[in-house]
C-alpha cells in the first residue's frame, strides 16, 4: 500500500530541491555580469538572445518593467507604427520639435551603421559607454527573470526596449519618439502610454505573424491605440482605415486622418533632389513646405508627422510657430531612404525592403527619373515577396535589375538567385552575380555617366553597401 506521508515528504523535497537549483542558476547566471566589461560583450550578449518566443504576449515585458520601476510611465512620448515610412516619420517630428526647444529621443530600429543609433539623443546615438552601462544594469533583472519565468526570460527586442526605457527615464530628453518594431499589439514598446500615437500606413508585410490581410495587420497595429488618447492616422486603404476606426471606438480615441482632417496639395518637386507641398486643417495652413526625401510617399510622412506635431502641441498648449515647421521639415534627413551617396556617378541607397515599399520607389523612378536609364543592384531576404517585389520594379523600361545576395541577420538568409531568371516576368530580363561587390561593379561597367545606380533592398543589405560610400 502506498505510503502517502512518505510521497507528501518526497513531493516537498523535490520542490524545495527545484527552488534551491532555481537560486544556485539564477546566482550563477548574475554572477556572469562580471563577464560583460566592454561594448563587444554587451551588445553580443544582446544578440545572443532569443528573437522571438512562440506566444506573442506583453505579459513578460510588463513583467521586466515592473521589477525595473516602470520606467516608461515616467516619459513623454510619442508611439509610431506602420508597415512603411515610420522612420521618415519620426524623423520628420523630431526636426519640428528639435527646432521649438525640445531635447528629443528617438527609438527606431533596425540599425544603419552601428547598433547605438536604435537610442538616439537629437539625432545623435548613444555612446558605447551607455551601452555597456545599461546592458550591466538590466543583467541581473534579465538573469532573474531568466530563471523565474517557464518560457525563459525576455527576448532581445524586449531588452534593447528596457534599455531604452531606463535610459530615457533618467532624464535625458524632453520627449521620446517610440518606434514599433513589428505590429503594434503585442510589440515589446506597448507598454508605453503615448501623448500621441501615429499610424502612418498599413501593406503587406510580416504577414506569418500579423496575418493575411489587411484587417489583421491593420488590427495589430491599432493595437498601439490607447484609451482616450489622440491617434494620427497617415493615408491609408478603406479596408485597414476600417479596422483602425473600430479598435479606436472602442478605446474612445479621437482620429485624425489624412485626407479628411489634414491635407496636402500643391505638390511638386523644386529640384532633382527637393519637394514642395501645401498642407491645410480646418484651422491652419502652411505654404511652400520643403522636403528633402523624394517621393508622394515622403510628403505623405511629412504631412503625418506634422500633424501628430500639432496634435502633441495643442496638448501642450504650446503655440506653433510656421518658422520651426518649415525649418524642422526642410532639415530632416533619413539615411538609407533614397540617399544620394555619390554624384558621379549617381549612386542612390534605398530600403525598399517590403512590396508596398517597392511600389512607392518604383512609382519615384517612373516620374522623377524616367529619363535616365536605371541599373538596379537589389537583394531581399527570403521571407519576404521578393519575387514580385522584383517584377514591380522591372516593369519599368528603362530599368536593368542585377539581382545578388548577402549576408542575412543571424538565421534570416538572403533570396536564392537560382531560379529569379526564368521565375520573374520583367521588361528587361534580370542578371544574377551571387557576390554584391562584384554585382555593384558590373553595374556601375554597364552604366554611363547620365545612368542612375540604384542599390536597394533589405535594410541590412543597405547598411553592408552604405560603408563602401559613407564614412
Amino acid at each position: 500500500m502506498p505510503n502517502k506521508k512518505f510521497d507528501k515528504n518526497e513531493k516537498e523535497m523535490r520542490s524545495k530541491l527545484n527552488r534551491l537549483f532555481g537560486l544556485f542558476f539564477q546566482f550563477e547566471e548574475i554572477s556572469k555580469v562580471a563577464e560583460i566589461n566592454t561594448y563587444e560583450e554587451a551588445v553580443a550578449f544582446i544578440h545572443g538572445r532569443t528573437k522571438f518566443k512562440k506566444i506573442p504576449t506583453l505579459k513578460r515585458m510588463k513583467k521586466f518593467m515592473e521589477v525595473l520601476g516602470n520606467p516608461q510611465d515616467k516619459l513623454t512620448m510619442i508611439h509610431i507604427a506602420g508597415t512603411n515610412g515610420k522612420g521618415s516619420t519620426l524623423t520628420f517630428l523630431r526636426g519640428m520639435l528639435q527646432e521649438t526647444g525640445y531635447k528629443v529621443g528617438t527609438f527606431t530600429s533596425p540599425f544603419l551603421v552601428r547598433f547605438n543609433e536604435r537610442i538616439s539623443v537629437d539625432g545623435q546615438p548613444i555612446s558605447d559607454a551607455e551601452i555597456l552601462r545599461l546592458v550591466q544594469k538590466l543583467y541581473p533583472v534579465i538573469a532573474k527573470l531568466d530563471a523565474q519565468l517557464p518560457e525563459g526570460g525576455p527576448t532581445e527586442f524586449e531588452i534593447i526596449t528596457a534599455m531604452m526605457f531606463t535610459y530615457f527615464a533618467e532624464g535625458h530628453a524632453d520627449i521620446v519618439l517610440v518606434e514599433v518594431g513589428i505590429g503594434g499589439l503585442f510589440d515589446s514598446t506597448n507598454v508605453l502610454t503615448p501623448a500621441v500615437s501615429v499610424i502612418v500606413n498599413i501593406g503587406f508585410d510580416h504577414m506569418k505573424l500579423l496575418g493575411n490581410t489587411l484587417t489583421e495587420i491593420a488590427t495589430q497595429k491599432a493595437g498601439i491605440i490607447k484609451n482616450g488618447i489622440p491617434a494620427v492616422i497617415g493615408q491609408m486603404d478603406e479596408e485597414s482605415l476600417t479596422a483602425i476606426t473600430k479598435v479606436a471606438s472602442e478605446k474612445h480615441s479621437p482620429l485624425l486622418c489624412f485626407n479628411r482632417d489634414y491635407r496636402v496639395s500643391k505638390r511638386q518637386y523644386q529640384d532633382l533632389w527637393s519637394q514642395r507641398f501645401n498642407f491645410e486643417t480646418d484651422t491652419v495652413q502652411f505654404k511652400k513646405l520643403k522636403i528633402q526625401m523624394l517621393g508622394d510617399y515622403q510628403i505623405n510622412n511629412a504631412a503625418t508627422a506634422l500633424e501628430a506635431y500639432l496634435t502633441f502641441m495643442a496638448k501642450q498648449n504650446i503655440s506653433v510657430t510656421e518658422k520651426n515647421v518649415k525649418q524642422g521639415l526642410a532639415n530632416a534627413f533619413w539615411a538609407g531612404r533614397f540617399e544620394r551617396v555619390n554624384d558621379q556617378p549617381l549612386v542612390v541607397l534605398d530600403g525598399a525592403h517590403n512590396e508596398p515599399a517597392m511600389q512607392e520607389v518604383t512609382n519615384l523612378l517612373a516620374t522623377h527619373f524616367k529619363q535616365m536609364e536605371v541599373y538596379v543592384v537589389i537583394a531581399i531576404l527570403e521571407d519576404k515577396q521578393y519575387h514580385k517585389m522584383i517584377e514591380t520594379l522591372g516593369s519599368l523600361t528603362n530599368v536593368h535589375i542585377i539581382a545578388t545576395t548577402f549576408a542575412g541577420p543571424g538565421k534570416r538568409k538572403a533570396a536564392s538567385l537560382s531560379e529569379l531568371q526564368t521565375s520573374v516576368k520583367t521588361a528587361n530580363s534580370v542578371q544574377t552575380e551571387e557576390n554584391w561587390q562584384l554585382a555593384i561593379d558590373q553595374a556601375s561597367h554597364e552604366m554611363s555617366s547620365d545612368d542612375l545606380l540604384l542599390i536597394t533592398g533589405s535594410l541590412y543589405f543597405i547598411s553592408d553597401v552604405r560603408k563602401l560610400f559613407v564614412s
